[in-house]
C-alpha cells in the first residue's frame, strides 16, 4: 500500500467549487480532505465525493445488494425491500437533510450507498452466524467488512486494489467498530480509540439509515401481514399520524392508510432532526469540522421527545416483527446455511472457487488459520441470499453433482 497522499484538487470546471462555496463552515470539504490512500489526478467536473459515489454505484458489491435480505429473504416476494433499495432510500433521505443543513450532499450520498456493502446474505441473522463462526479468528463486523470491500476486495483498477475512496467516505462507512478492530485498522478508525466524532455527513447518514429502516420495515411488515395497523396503533408515533390520516380522509383503503401514515412519520422525523441538529450546532458554537470532531457526542440527533417515541417504535418492531415466528424460523434456517458453508470451507478451502482457494492459501501462509478464515468470511459475506442457498445445496445435496 502506498503512503497516504492527498488527491490533486479538482480543476478546470466550476461545479465542485460552487458546491464547496455553498457549504456550511463545519461541513466536510473535499478541497480540505485527508485524501485518498493512493494518489490520483483530480476528478475534473465532479467533486471528489461524487467520484466516490460513482465508484460505489458501479461496484460489484453494490449490485449484489439487490439480492441480499433486509428483513425478508429475497425469494419471499418481489416487493419487499432489499439491501439495495434500502441503501437508495437512505441516500434519498440523507441528501434532503444535508441540503437543509448545508452539509456536503455528495459525501452523505456516498456513505449512505456504501454503508451495507459488507453485509452478509440473510440480513442480521447471517451477520450473527458469520460472527459466531469467526469468533476464534477475530470475529466478523459488517461495518468493518464494508470498509474491507472498498479498500481491498473490489478489484477493478490497474493501479490499486479497492475503490480508493476519500478518507471521509471510508471513515463514514465504518459506523461501528470494536476497539480491537480499530487498533488493526489504523487512522480511519482512530476516533474509536480517542473518543472523537466523525463528520456531520457521516452522522447524518447514520440517522437517515435509522429513519429508512424503521419505516420501510413497518411497510414491509404490514404488506407481509406479519403486522396489523391495530397492533401498530400501540406505538405513539404511528397512532398520532394514523389519526391524522383517518381524520383527514376517513375510511380509505388499508394500502392508502399505510402509505399516508408512513410518509407523515418520515416527514416528522426528518423535520425534527433538521431543527434539533441546527439548534445543537448553534448552542455548541460549532464553526469548523475540527469543532465537530472534538465533541463528546454526535451533534446530528433527534429532539429528546421524538427520540423517545422513535425508541418506542424500534422496541415494537424488535418484539413484533424481527421476533415474529415466521421471521424467526427463516433466521434459524439462514444461520444453518451460513454455519454449514463456513464449516465446509474452513476445513477444505478447495471447495471454494479457485481464486478464493488461492487467496486462502496466500493469506494462510502469512497469518495462519486466521488468514484462511478471513478469506472464507469474504467469500460468504459476498454471497447473495439465493447464491448462498444454492451453494449450500451444491455442497450437501448428494443429488447435486455441480
Amino acid at each position: 500500500m502506498s503512503i497516504r497522499q492527498r488527491s490533486t484538487p479538482p480543476c478546470g470546471t466550476t461545479p465542485p467549487e460552487r458546491v464547496n462555496a455553498e457549504l456550511a463552515p463545519y461541513a466536510a470539504d473535499d478541497a480540505r480532505s485527508r485524501g485518498r490512500r493512493h494518489r490520483e489526478d483530480g476528478a475534473g467536473h465532479r467533486s471528489e465525493y461524487q467520484r466516490d459515489r460513482d465508484r460505489i454505484i458501479h461496484s460489484a458489491a453494490f449490485r449484489r445488494l439487490e439480492y441480499k435480505t433486509q428483513v425478508f429473504v429475497n425469494h419471499e416476494g418481489d416487493l419487499f425491500r432489499t439491501r439495495l433499495t434500502h441503501s437508495v432510500e437512505v441516500a434519498q433521505i440523507a441528501r434532503t437533510i444535508a441540503r437543509s443543513l448545508r452539509l456536503h450532499e455528495d459525501l452523505c450520498e456516498a456513505v449512505s450507498l456504501a454503508h451495507d456493502l459488507g453485509h452478509t446474505p440473510f440480513g442480521h441473522a447471517g451477520q450473527d452466524a458469520l460472527d459466531e463462526c469467526m469468533k476464534p479468528y477475530g470475529g466478523f463486523e459488517h461495518n468493518a467488512q464494508s470498509l474491507r470491500v472498498v479498500d481491498e476486495l473490489e478489484d477493478k483498477y490497474a493501479e490499486f486494489l479497492g475503490l480508493n475512496l476519500m478518507f471521509e467516505t471510508r471513515e463514514g462507512i465504518l459506523k461501528h467498530c470494536s476497539k480491537a478492530r480499530a487498533e488493526q485498522l489504523g487512522e480511519v478508525a482512530e476516533r474509536f480509540l480517542s473518543n472523537r466524532q466523525t463528520t456531520l455527513e457521516a452522522q447524518l447518514a447514520n440517522r437517515a439509515d435509522e429513519i429508512a429502516y424503521n419505516n420501510h420495515d413497518i411497510d414491509d411488515g404490514l404488506r407481509a401481514r406479519l403486522l396489523t395497523i391495530d397492533q401498530l396503533r400501540q406505538v405513539t408515533l404511528f397512532r398520532r399520524h394514523h389519526d391524522e390520516v383517518i381524520n383527514r380522509y376517513g375510511q380509505i383503503t388499508l394500502k392508502q392508510q399505510r402509505h399516508e401514515t408512513i410518509r407523515r412519520i418520515i416527514n416528522t422525523l426528518v423535520t425534527d432532526l433538521i431543527a434539533h441538529s441546527k439548534r445543537a450546532l448553534i448552542d455548541a458554537g460549532i464553526t469548523s469540522l475540527e469543532d465537530v470532531r472534538a465533541r463528546p457526542l454526535p451533534l446530528i440527533a433527534f429532539s429528546p421527545a421524538l427520540s423517545a417515541e422513535n425508541d418506542e417504535l424500534k422496541r415494537f418492531l424488535r418484539e413484533h416483527l424481527y421476533r415474529h415466528h415466521q421471521v424467526y424460523r427463516m433466521m434459524v434456517k439462514a444461520k444453518r446455511v451460513i454455519h454449514g458453508l463456513f464449516d465446509a470451507f474452513i476445513h477444505d478451502a478447495r471447495l471454494m472457487p479457485p481464486d478464493f482457494h488461492a487467496q486462502a492459501q496466500g493469506l494462510e501462509a502469512v497469518e495462519g488459520a486466521a488468514g484462511r478464515a478471513r478469506v472464507v468470511a469474504d467469500y460468504i459475506a459476498g454471497m447473495t441470499d439465493r447464491y448462498a442457498i444454492d451453494e449450500h445445496e451444491r455442497l450437501f445435496d448428494p443429488r447435486r453433482l455441480r
